[in-house]
């Protein structure tokens, strides 16, 4: 097995490791989510943290872990009897992003149930990971269905299986922790809000802090049981405080003059329900814990709220997290002489607010660039091609859904229709690989015929593995939705981009609630650029289109090819999601040889791969052209004018131009 890097190793921020120690401390606080760029050692620091647990004392041959001295009544391999157990060391159990439900929650044998009676249960990652450490690594890319069973089980602290009416309960209490990387997309609110705590990571810009990154990481390489050796009594003293801070929890104080600064910065920051202030107060307390007092002082209230409040106060996911650390000392203020337990006394005993060492926190680094753009050639633009700033988009908007024709089989979403694993059962089928969701009376039906010929005597039914039957079932998929905007000197009046911009974020908006993804190509000058490749982070997609450029010529053509380029890199990566392009121009086509014909022969590319498609046509004056509606043609889509397009409407006209076309 490898020798894992040692936790009081890892150099830089203090605020993950405190919260993943706080949580050690106190389990009930809610587990932690780290948030943060890539290389940035989150994943490091959260498996170095299994080996500073104390051991646990388990009932010797138990799969579920029961404690010996409270065994659980309701454990599928009891009843156990009270007494002494075996130790072993507390686990960390990772979830992996493609995991199944039965692999999380664990397994029935229906067969046997439904023949024999017998619950045979196969014990799935939460019985594994009772009593210790649950890890999700990317577990914004985690499936919905699995994120909603990993936090019900964790809120209620057992997991339930159940399959048509056969079920199964084991208790499953662990320590939950989350990591992701914000550019990859982003949780649902609602999610978000069922980790107790959150830490915003990034890579030290200090230079020497960066080569003490390095140096330790090299030496870990070289030998990681000698690393490991020379960390050895750092790591026992925090192992020694964990199991100190555990033994004192329950004597810490909370005063009300505590819970009331508590309530006061939860009411300040308007956080939704009451989520906030209970974990605000378990946080709290097991800072003093940790740092050895029996009073929670007014430093720990704010450090608890640092933690605990920054992923609560989102609006939408335009919102950067974090909070305004001056409104939070004047709520602290304005309460502070509530009561005498609230005085913070900095040079009394465990004073800090129970910060770690300075000598740990995550490495890595990060970086970004930006790429300037020049006009066709090189050259300079006429005066009227000329390339003009970026202009702010318009106010987001609620939007009507915006669904693709079809039946799908792409990923679980909330958009267009799809053959899926969860929703309402319209039919049944013999299962491909393992059965997940069993179809009772199908099953019934085709073993009914056999029952003589098998030679049953007896109530049972006699079932075989080819009488089962798969439910199919049909929900709801996420779509791609890709726009291709003409950023071209004709388009550059300020309130037309304005609006396109604002529709766009709305759409985005609607795609992260509805777990699609988005795209945003953008032609102008001498080409075409993905401005947007496709991604369900609202946040990065709302900075690029923020500070998209206008001006330069019309290279509709490079346009469509690079849209077409998109969605063949996208369907190899993900064949089963389905596209929609939305291509939002006036339909006019400059620069090189034969223009108009070229963007014509890239169009028909879309319409032989039947890609659904929608033109915005952005034309306008008193003459018009009619090339936007040309080009739907060549797409095989539907045009709508600029005159017919609003802010508060782009998604509803999208839908209406889809609904024809199915119709």
């Amino acid at each position: 097995m490898t020798t894992p890097f040692p936790f009081t190793a890892v150099v830089g921020q203090d605020d993950l490791r405190l919260a993943l120690l706080l949580n050690a401390v106190s389990p009930a606080v809610g587990g932690v989510l780290v948030r943060g760029e890539k290389g940035t050692a989150k994943s490091t620091a959260v498996r170095a943290l299994s080996a500073l647990l104390p051991a646990v004392a388990v009932v010797p041959g138990c799969r579920f872990s029961c404690d010996p001295a409270s065994p659980d009544p309701g454990c599928p391999d009891g009843p156990h009897e009270a007494g002494t157990g075996t130790e072993r060391p507390a686990r960390m159990v990772e979830l992996p992003v493609g995991a199944s439900e039965d692999r999380l929650v664990g397994a029935l044998d229906i067969e046997r149930a439904l023949a024999e009676g017998v619950k045979a249960f196969e014990p799935g990652l939460l019985a594994d990971a009772h009593r210790g450490i649950l890890y999700v690594d990317e577990v914004n890319l985690l499936h919905d269905h699995l994120v909603d069973l990993l936090l019900d089980a964790a809120a209620m602290g057992a997991s339930y299986v159940e399959r048509e009416g056969v079920s199964v309960r084991h208790a499953a209490k662990f320590l939950l922790v989350g990591t992701m990387n914000p550019e990859e997309g982003e949780l649902r609110p609602q999610l978000l809000d069922r980790f107790g705590l959150t830490v915003e990571v990034a890579a030290s810009r200090e230079p020497d802090q960066r080569v003490e990154v390095v140096r330790r990481r090299l030496a870990y390489d070289d030998d990681p049981d000698v690393f490991a050796a020379r960390w050895a009594q750092e790591e026992a003293a925090v192992r020694q405080r964990i199991v100190a801070a555990r033994e004192l929890l329950p004597q810490v104080r909370l005063g009300d003059g505590a819970l009331r600064q508590i309530a006061a910065t939860c009411a300040a920051f308007e956080v939704d329900g009451m989520r906030a202030d209970i974990v605000m107060a378990r946080t709290a307390t097991a800072l003093a814990a940790w740092a050895g007092r029996t009073d929670v002082l007014a430093e720990d209230v704010r450090q608890a709220a640092l933690l605990a409040l920054p992923h609560r106060r989102r609006r939408n996911p335009f919102d950067a997290p974090g909070l305004d650390e001056d409104k939070l000392d004047e709520t602290l203020e304005q309460f502070s002489g509530e009561s005498p337990d609230d005085d913070p006394d900095p040079d009394g005993p465990g004073g800090g607010g129970g910060q770690p060492a300075p000598d740990s926190g995550p490495q890595g680094d990060g970086a970004g660039d930006a790429r300037p753009e020049a006009g066709e050639g090189g050259q300079p633009q006429a005066s009227g091609a000329q390339e003009q700033s970026a202009v702010r988009a318009a106010e987001p908007f609620r939007t009507k859904v915006l669904s693709v024709p079809g039946i799908g089989e792409g990923a679980a979403g909330r958009r267009s229709r799809a053959r899926t694993e969860h929703g309402r059962t319209t039919g049944a089928r013999r299962p491909r690989g393992a059965l997940t969701k069993l179809h009772l009376a199908a099953t019934v039906q085709a073993a009914a015929p056999h029952q003589r010929a098998r030679g049953r005597s007896g109530p049972g039914l006699v079932v075989r593995r080819d009488d089962l039957r798969q439910a199919a079932r049909e929900g709801r998929e996420g779509n791609l939705v890709l726009f291709v905007v003409d950023a071209s000197g004709s388009m550059a009046a300020r309130q037309r981009m304005s609006a396109v911009k604002g529709a766009v974020l709305s759409l985005l908006l609607d795609a992260y609630q509805r777990r699609d993804k988005v795209g945003l190509v953008t032609f102008r000058g001498a080409g075409a650029d993905v401005a947007l490749p496709p991604t369900s982070s609202v946040d990065a997609a709302a900075a690029r289109l923020e500070s998209l450029p206008t001006g330069g010529r019309t290279p509709l053509a490079a346009g469509l090819l690079k849209a077409h380029e998109v969605l063949r890199v996208e369907r190899l990566r993900d064949p089963a999601r389905r596209a929609l392009v939305v291509v939002v121009t006036d339909g006019r086509a400059t620069g090189g040889p034969e223009p108009v014909a070229l963007a014509g022969r890239a169009a028909r590319l879309f319409a032989a791969e039947q890609v659904a498609s929608v033109v915005v046509d952005c034309e306008s004056g008193p003459v018009r052209l009619g090339l936007a509606g040309q080009l739907a043609g060549e797409l095989g889509g539907t045009a709508v004018t600029l005159d017919e397009l609003r802010a508060d409407s782009i998604a509803g006209l999208v839908k209406g131009m889809q609904s024809g076309r199915a119709a």
